[in-house]
């Protein structure tokens, strides 16, 4: 078996390397194929890999290059955690929001459309290219922001599910708080890419018994502190919602933190500053500690998981991943891509049925659907209007001034990664 990952010299691999070697007997891989046009990085990434291969008893083969085309020959799945623009992109969509009152962040409102029109023409080049060399390699997207891009790869026609780490974290939280096995708990994780809502928590499968109730009342300021979030307002939704909601729930308390303090971006940049000069010691031969602070906790396993489950190995028979909806959640249209529970198997992924959504949630998914749809749109065929009547459509800009600024603003820090600019 041969997998690949294009962006294989980000600092994250490791934590992928690490969930290979671990879960070997799940994912079998024989070749694994870092790739990435930043040769330094890939080089430092790579050495550690093979060293963490190597002191696990990992058979499989670990090599690096910067051929995209070469990288993907004859790959069984495709993993993609790239980052258009790098982190000096992502610290402009955390920071020129703010001049115009509306939050900044990289995957959601105008950052979050920005990292889109950036993001999409590139898979969308990867994946034709991929398909060259092996249309039946599965694509596994964990590029941000995960929902828009898996739509474009599945609207384009490739065999694409998109990933995110947000419901394996909230699963390992939950069997720690219950003290059971994280196999034991069945989350219905429901909505869209950051935008979801844990509205059931079950014990042994999707028919278990709920423990939700019993989880907000004995732990509820446990998890709404994890969230920022007052606990009073976990009680009054009786769900737990993804801390990305924060971002709605909370917006203008948000924007006035992010302005006292660096961005997201420029805490990561320092904190990659570090890992790449550890990354280069020839005695590290695991991933460090401080790995654990730069995000994408659990995405070892998820990855591990959902690969295993894709190509025909010993994945989990249920898994949260980004798929189309197909009239899951009846109230989206049939090819808006939602994150929920799936069964997942080598003819791709499956939506669980949903129980009825609280409106409260469903209004919210309804109207980040709208924006998405315009986003891909803008993604896709360019222009100021498009990218105008997205932001307009944004629960967290729609007003025709505030839309009009960021347009602006958008297109001016992005130029350079926008061919029609």
């Amino acid at each position: 078996m041969k997998l690949a990952v294009v962006g294989g010299g980000s600092t994250y691999t490791p934590e992928l390397i690490d969930g290979f070697a671990r879960l070997r007997d799940t994912l079998p891989v024989e070749e694994l194929v870092l790739i990435d046009p930043a040769s330094d990085r890939l080089e430092l990434v790579g050495g550690l890999a093979r060293r963490i291969f190597a002191k696990q008893g990992h058979p499989g083969r670990i090599t690096t290059t910067g051929d995209l085309d070469a990288g993907v020959d004859g790959a069984d799945a495709v993993l993609l955690q790239l980052r258009v623009g790098g982190q000096a992109a992502r610290n402009e969509d955390e920071t020129w929001p703010l001049e115009c009152g509306c939050v900044g962040q990289e995957t959601t409102g105008a950052g979050g459309l920005a990292k889109a029109l950036r993001t999409v023409p590139v898979v969308l080049d990867i994946a034709e290219r991929v398909r060259r060399a092996n249309p039946d390699a599965w694509i596994i997207d964990f590029t941000n922001p995960v929902g828009i891009v898996t739509r474009a790869l599945l609207q384009a026609g490739h065999k694409a599910v998109g990933l995110c780490n947000v419901a394996i974290g909230f699963q390992r939280k939950f069997a720690g708080l219950l003290g059971v096995e994280a196999t034991d708990v069945h989350l219905d994780h429901v909505g869209l890419n950051h935008l979801t809502w844990e509205t059931h928590v079950r014990l042994g499968g999707p028919e278990g018994e709920n423990v939700l109730p019993k989880l907000l009342a004995e732990h509820g300021d446990a998890i709404a502190g994890d969230l920022r979030l007052p606990t009073g307002v976990l009680d009054r939704l009786g769900v737990v919602p993804s801390y990305y909601l924060r971002y709605f729930y909370a917006h203008d308390e948000v924007v006035r933190e992010l302005g006292t303090k660096p961005s997201r971006a420029a805490e990561v940049a320092q904190m990659e500053r570090e890992l790449l000069a550890m990354y280069g010691d020839p005695a590290l031969d695991e991933k460090p500690a401080l790995l654990g602070k730069r995000g994408g906790a659990y995405y070892s396993e998820a990855a591990v998981d959902l690969a295993a489950s894709l190509l025909g190995g010993g994945g989990s028979a249920y898994q949260v991943v980004n798929t189309y909806n197909r009239g899951t959640l009846p109230f989206l249209p049939d090819d808006a891509v939602i994150e929920v529970q799936a069964a997942v198997g080598h003819t791709g992924a499956v939506p669980l049925p949903v129980a009825p959504v609280d409106p409260l949630f469903a209004g919210l998914m309804a109207n980040v659907t709208a924006y998405e749809d315009l986003a891909l749109e803008a993604a896709l065929r360019g222009g100021r209007e498009r990218v105008f009547r997205a932001l307009l459509a944004h629960p967290l800009v729609g007003q025709y001034a505030l839309a009009d600024g960021l347009t602006d603003r958008l297109i001016a820090h992005n130029r350079e990664h926008l061919a029609w600019a």
